[in-house]
This record gives structure tokens, sequence and C-alpha cells, in this order.
């Protein structure tokens, strides 16, 4: 983008993801050495959300960035008034961290040639038909696929925040160092053990989880545990907590859950490998929902909280990586972030940090890199174009770790945890 001066909308910017994104671009502003900061110290910002906050709220992350902050509250569902938006803002890219369908934010945006990032798939309506109960990522996955191909007037990064996002990169960064050898499987694993500093702050009934409960019983109580092979999709009939898979990376070992995922399907489009998503939270929910997998939809009535560092200290750390798996052994790349660490210098715990750093690289190569019009999952934007995706991102997220097992657990049938 030759243009330095640009106007920036965050929509859904009362959220936790959007206050790390905000924490970043304040660095970014201060920072000569950014990659983006010619950009950052002269644009404009318009944050958008359904039910906005007061300014003083936003004032803690953007210390710096204040004076280029405009609010407004718009409804998302009324894209009469959002296309009006975004004309008179004269918005040039969108960030898009809210609930708002995917499909119909790719359109208004297409329409005005708005560039557009968002972290996930979202649809709403896929969400409320029954029948669709426990393949809901699939569907919303086949909406957009039918209607992406139309999205021709702009450029469009979609899925990049942590995973989906920057788990890509790393399958493609462990891939390019041994081309010669393909494995047998590839699995994006996380294990997030952030709670409370102060263990009795956990409440009896309630889920707690470092970013939106509602999209994590989603995943982890309304779907299917699926995965892909020879490219295609495969589902375990089971309650997703009635079956746990081994993970090792070096002397880090955990059992997760297989949870349907982004970057799972596109990984799996684009890789004849087994591949799936292992994801394991902190033990307060995870014991809460082993517990109650007989009255699992109950789980929806409970209470659900965002674990917040501005609400009482965390302890714990979030580690998300990939694990590639090949006949007699392994080899593992992973991020892992320290809530308190995290929290000292952006006030957010580090799980949104971590997607923030996803964010903040997509924005990046929107920004500086000669990407054609086209919408792009993070690992064909790795595939087709020349990108410095990963460099960006890595600008804010330090300290990759990588190793090899000596031996392997196998694919995954070979590492169900025996009841």
């Amino acid at each position: 983008m030759d243009d330095k001066k640009i106007t920036l909308t965050i929509l859904g910017s009362g959220g936790g993801v959007a206050k790390s994104i905000l924490a970043i671009l304040d660095k970014s502003f201060q920072n000569v050495d950014d990659p983006i900061h010619s950009f950052i110290s002269s644009c404009n910002l318009h944050l958008v959300d359904r039910t906005q906050k007061k300014m003083k709220y936003y004032e803690q992350f953007i210390p710096h960035l204040r004076h280029t902050v405009t609010l407004h509250q718009i409804n998302l569902n009324d894209l009469k008034k959002f296309r009006q938006y975004l004309i008179d803002s004269k918005t040039t890219i969108v960030i898009d961290v809210s609930w708002a369908d995917t499909v119909e934010m790719l359109h208004c945006c297409n329409e005005l040639g708005v560039q557009y990032i968002n972290t996930a798939l979202e649809n709403t309506m896929v969400d409320e038909e029954e029948e669709l109960e426990g393949f809901t990522l699939m569907e919303r996955y086949r909406i957009f696929e039918e209607n992406r191909g139309r999205f021709t007037n702009m450029k469009a990064i979609i899925g990049s925040g942590m995973n989906p996002g920057v788990v890509q990169w790393m399958v493609f960064e462990m891939l390019k160092q041994t081309p010669d050898e393909k494995p047998l499987g590839c699995y994006i694993v996380e294990h997030d053990n952030t709670f409370y500093s102060d263990p009795s702050l956990g409440q009896k009934k309630t889920i707690y989880t470092t970013w939106s409960p509602e999209c994590f019983l989603d995943e982890a109580i309304l779907n299917y545990p699926m995965f892909m092979k020879q490219h295609r999709s495969l589902f375990f009939y089971n309650a997703v907590y009635e079956l746990e898979f081994k993970v090792s990376l070096g002397n880090k070992q955990f059992y997760g859950c297989l949870m349907p995922h982004e970057e799972v399907i596109t990984l799996g489009k684009a890789f004849d490998m087994e591949i799936g998503f292992i994801y394991r939270v902190n033990d307060h929910t995870t014991d809460l929902i082993h517990a109650n997998l007989s009255n699992i939809d109950d789980l929806w009535d409970w209470n659900h909280k965002v674990l917040d560092p501005l609400d009482a200290e965390l302890d714990g750390e979030d580690l998300v990586g990939v694990l590639l798996v090949y006949k007699d052994r392994e080899r593992f790349m992973y991020n892992v972030m320290n809530n308190k660490s995290i929290f000292s210098e952006y006030k957010t715990n580090a799980t949104y940090f971590q997607v923030a750093c996803g964010v903040y690289g997509a924005l990046s190569a929107l920004l500086l890199d000669d990407i054609p019009n086209g919408v792009y999952f993070v690992d064909e934007l790795l595939l087709q174009t020349d990108t410095g995706y990963g460099k960006y991102l890595s600008y804010y997220m330090k300290d990759f770790v990588t190793g090899e097992n000596n031996n392997s657990d196998g694919l995954l049938l070979d590492r169900i945890k025996k009841q």
C-alpha cells in the first residue's frame, strides 16, 4: 500500500482480542523500527461495537493513540448502516474481531474495495439450526467457500489469529526444514493452563476460558471431534471430552481433546496428512466438563467467564504449536506466553495477545506486501503470494521453541488415552 495515510476500523472493539490488537498498535506508534510504524503513526482509528464502551476503557491500551480514535456504536446486522459507515469513515482496512457474519462483512467491503482481516469464520444463523448440531464449523466453511469467489475487488486474509493463523505459518516453517520428508500426521496442539492466582476465586458451575466461553463451548460440546485425512473431513461420533489424545513436546506432555478448527480444514485441503487440533484448557473447566458429560447441554446455561487479568491476577501460560509425526520420530515447534509477563506490558492475557500477533501479521502483510486481490486463508497466503507474514508476526511474538522426539506416539487412534 503506497499511501501511508490509512483509516483502520476494528469491529468488536470492546472485546478481548481488540484490546490486545490496540495494545500492539500503540507500541507500533511509539517504535520507529516497527515494520508498519509509518502507517500507524498517521492513521485514523475507528472503533465499532454493538454496545460501545467509553473512551476511558480504551485509554489504558492506547495511551499514545487516543487522539486518533473515533468511537461508533453500530449493530452489524444492519448492513445498510454498515455500508454507509464505511463510506463516511473512508475506511481502508477492516479488522473484524466481532461475531458479525463473515460473508456479509466481506460483501460490504468488496463493494467498496475495502481490505479485510478476521480471526475466524462467523455465521450465527448456522448456530441456530438444530439439524446442523455437531457440524456447525463445516457448515460455516461450506457457506464461505460457496461465496468467496465473488470477492475480487478487495484483499482479505481470513482466520489470522493464533490458531487459525500463526500455526499455519509454523507448519510451513517446519516443512521447509526437511523438504524431502513427508510427515504422516500434523497436529495443532495447545495447552492453556491459565487460571486465577487465587484458585478460590473459581466458582462452581462456571466455565472459565481465556477467550470467548461461548465460542469455546461451540467447539467443546456442540461439535463432534473432527480431523482431516486424505483431504477429507472425518468425525468421531463421541462427545469431544469423551476422548483425550496424548501430546509430547520434549519434556512437556499433556492429554487434550480433539476439536474442529478452521486451520485443520484448510491444512487438510492443502496437504495429504492426518491433521487435527488437540486442545487442553485449565483443569477447573476440564474437570467440570468431564464430570457433566451425562448432562452436557446444561453447560450452556451455566455462568461463563473470561479469565481477564484486569479482574484478578492470573497464573499460568498458553502454549500453542504444531507437532509433525513421522514413522519413528516427531518434530515440533511452539510458542508459549506467560500471563503475568504479558499483562505487565500489554494489560491483557496471553491467549488474546497471541491472537493479536497473528492479526498484526496479517495487517502488516496487507500494508507492506504486493498481494493480488482475493480472499486468503493464511496457508493460502503463504502458498500463493510472496508475503513476509512470518517475519511480521514474529516482531511481537518471540521465543519459538523447536525440538524433536526420538520416538513417536503414532497417529490419532494410537494417542487415545485409555480409560
